[in-house]
């Protein structure tokens, strides 16, 4: 019963610190609703960490970091800068992250 459990769940690595993010954002939501907050978190940093490989590639490369088809041709999302993990991450302690 327990390896059963096991496979059904996988450890993505970075699982705390989305939890924490979620549970910011959701502050007096329905808990049956903060799932929704949660699995669009883990979507986007699955899509940002994709989109940053695939960047560190194209500089490495001196390509157009910026140009979307060079994502696209491998199945990556391009993210736009203002969706980027990073710019989300830096505004996450701010008092109007709600809004």
């Amino acid at each position: 019963m327990a390896a059963a459990s096991k496979n059904s769940t996988a450890s993505i690595g970075f699982e705390q610190q989305i939890w924490e993010a979620a549970d910011i954002l959701r502050g007096n939501m329905d808990a049956a609703e903060y799932k929704h907050v949660v699995l669009g978190l883990i979507f986007l940093k699955y899509i940002s960490d994709n989109f940053e490989e695939r960047y560190r590639e194209l500089e490495a490369e001196d390509d157009d970091v910026e140009d979307k088809d060079a994502y696209t041709e491998l199945n990556v999302f391009f993210v736009p800068p203002s969706a980027r993990w990073a710019k989300i991450a830096e505004s996450a302690h701010k008092e109007e992250i709600g809004t």
